[in-house]
């Protein structure tokens, strides 16, 4: 299952003066929210989707009719009524309401990144694993590789710089009971202020879980969480959009 947290506030952009969710916003003639799930186009027939919203300007209307125009066979829409104490708990609830069985593979990813041609099966031999890249600043959630098996995390932190290697917003559990006890640890044991979901592996990996890690290249990361980030795609469309927008259905415009 692909899970798709969209009940944030959008504060940056009401501040900036968007009249909308950022998800809403125009992108060379589609809303931001088809280009964050085009990402996934090549799980559009095989994987069911998760939407966890909340009622705001008709969102769920929304979502469902951008589903439907993208072409994915199967998908849900969770509707929650408050804002949440982060992306990890709007996942937990999605979960809940959902009925989502403790078994189901999690793909968990953002709706203001885009990753064209995302792949999110899991690596075999690990409970979990992150997809990462390289990028300068501490605005991020990095992952420190453990040094006998670089293979594996040692470790996660959120905007602490312990590497080079920063979290692109997926997030692979290979059962949802993994992410709902890991995340009950993090309660009983906050890192935060707020529930974000790469500090859940620590908790994983505490108790001898694997989590492994995959890097993409940076030009595969397309970010629009902030309004300098989409303003900048406005001018400027990167090279990897433009293949992924070849993959999208003309009439879902």
């Amino acid at each position: 299952m692909i899970v798709i947290p969209m009940a944030g506030s959008s504060r940056r952009f009401t501040q900036a003066g968007y009249l909308v969710p950022k998800y809403m916003l125009d992108l060379r003639g589609r809303p931001l929210f088809d280009w964050a799930v085009a990402s996934f186009s090549a799980s559009f027939s095989s994987e069911t989707f998760l939407f966890v919203v909340r009622d705001v300007q008709e969102t769920p209307d929304f979502v469902a009719a951008r589903a439907a125009a993208l072409g994915i066979a199967e998908y849900r829409i969770v509707e929650l009524d408050r804002v949440t104490a982060g992306q990890a708990e709007t996942v937990e609830l999605g979960l809940r309401q959902a009925e989502v069985s403790d078994d189901t593979g999690l793909a968990i990813f953002n709706i203001d990144t885009i990753r064209p041609h995302l792949d999110p099966s899991s690596m075999p031999g690990f409970a979990g694993w992150l997809e990462v890249f390289r990028t300068a600043g501490d605005n991020w959630s990095f992952i420190e590789p453990a040094k006998d098996d670089p293979a594996r995390v040692a470790r996660t932190t959120e905007k602490q710089r312990i590497s080079d290697l920063c979290c692109t917003g997926l997030y692979q559990f290979t059962r949802a009971a993994l992410f709902l006890e890991a995340l009950a640890a993090e309660r009983a044991a906050p890192s935060s202020h707020e529930l974000f979901a790469a500090p859940l592996y620590n908790h994983l990996i505490a108790r001898g879980e694997a989590i492994g890690w995959r890097e993409v290249s940076t030009d595969d990361v397309i970010l629009s969480g902030v309004p300098a980030e989409y303003e900048a795609l406005l001018r400027d469309l990167p090279p990897a959009l433009l293949a992924l927008e070849g993959s999208m259905p003309e009439a879902a415009r």
